[in-house]
């Protein structure tokens, strides 16, 4: 049904874009773009007026115009304008867009060994997370991509927990319903005592207000793009690690790219958290300040951070041990992963290998 649903837009797409085309044929003729041009149709599912669209993808775009002389334009579709969330991966390989950005761990099950990205491990700077994950992709997790231009995958930046009532322990975890974007932090919810509850981020504000979910797990950037400080009255800033995401390029449009235009999207895109200056560790302190302001936010202490990072940590053991089982080499994995973070100093003190 995903998959019908993608292909409808995109002929639906194809078709207004054939129709532009010929319009601008018969006023212009004599004004052919030269074959070494290059139009972007972007894609992502984050909300036109939050940060990542304004301060991270629309100023990544513009530096490729500009390194580019103006030959790199683009049109951004944002807010899931050409389809929802968990269909982003979709609509830059099927070609519906020419590159978009996708989150995987909402697809479960679709990129397993990628799911070691969303480890619970302390990292507020998503430009460390591209880098470990690059380096992971080239170690272990290419092979979950086939037929597609990666141009970045990383781990975000450390979601934490948002709820609607105090939490100070585990035994207040127990019976609540808390919002799960998937990957380990579904195992992470469940390890914890409470029951995950997977839905669109768009759904999670009604929910938490009329109590159908007791909380979200999510990173400080969305609390504030989906106004969740509205709804969630207490947040714990334990680290569940984030959701496993990604730049991607459509392979036919990027095969058909003159190779300094290649060269120019490759070092824009894999490096867009520094060119952008944003998400990093400035902004999440800063960010997690304001949210403060909102938010009654309580650390746990010492020997309770050490009871749930105790269960985080078997929680990988698991993870690793179930995906052994299918063939998937999840504790090498683990190892690279680890030593990858150690090389970035980014805490990897609940990895269990």
């Amino acid at each position: 049904m995903r998959f019908h649903s993608i292909f409808k837009k995109r002929a639906l797409f194809m078709c207004l874009a054939a129709c532009v085309l010929a319009a601008a044929a018969v006023s212009s003729p004599a004004r052919a773009e030269a074959p070494d041009k290059v139009h972007i149709r972007f894609s992502t599912w984050h909300v036109p007026a939050g940060a990542d669209v304004q301060k991270l993808w629309t100023p990544m775009l513009e530096e490729m115009k500009k390194r580019s002389g103006g030959r790199i334009t683009h049109t951004l579709f944002s807010g899931g304008a050409l389809g929802k969330g968990p269909d982003h991966y979709d609509i830059v390989k099927t070609g519906l867009s020419d590159m978009g950005y996708a989150t995987l761990t909402w697809t479960p099950g679709r990129f397993p060994l990628s799911d070691v990205l969303s480890s619970p491990v302390v990292c507020p700077a998503k430009w460390k997370g591209a880098e470990i994950g690059m380096a992971m992709h080239g170690h272990a997790l290419k092979d979950e991509f086939p037929d597609i231009k990666v141009l970045h995958i990383n781990s975000c930046v450390m979601a934490h927990l948002w709820t609607t009532r105090p939490v100070k322990s585990l035994e207040d975890m127990k019976g609540m319903k808390i919002r799960s974007p998937g990957g380990l932090q579904t195992r992470a919810i469940q390890a914890l005592g409470a029951s995950p509850v997977f839905m669109p981020l768009g759904d999670v504000y009604l929910s938490m207000e009329t109590g159908v979910i007791d909380g979200v797990v999510t990173c400080p950037a969305l609390i504030k793009a989906f106004k969740l400080y509205e709804v969630a009255k207490h947040g714990v800033p334990v680290t569940f690690g984030c959701v496993a995401e990604g730049l991607f390029a459509n392979q036919k449009f990027w095969d058909k790219l003159p190779e300094d235009l290649k060269a120019i999207i490759e070092d824009v895109g894999r490096n867009a958290y520094k060119i952008a200056g944003i998400f990093d560790e400035k902004w999440y302190d800063e960010t997690m300040e304001d949210i403060g302001e909102k938010i009654k936010i309580r650390a746990l202490d010492e020997k309770e951070s050490a009871r749930w990072n105790g269960r985080m940590k078997k929680m990988l053991a698991n993870w690793a041990a179930d995906m052994e089982k299918k063939g998937i080499k999840a504790k090498d994995t683990l190892k690279l992963y680890k030593k990858e973070l150690d090389r970035h100093g980014v805490d990897s003190a609940v990895c269990p290998f």
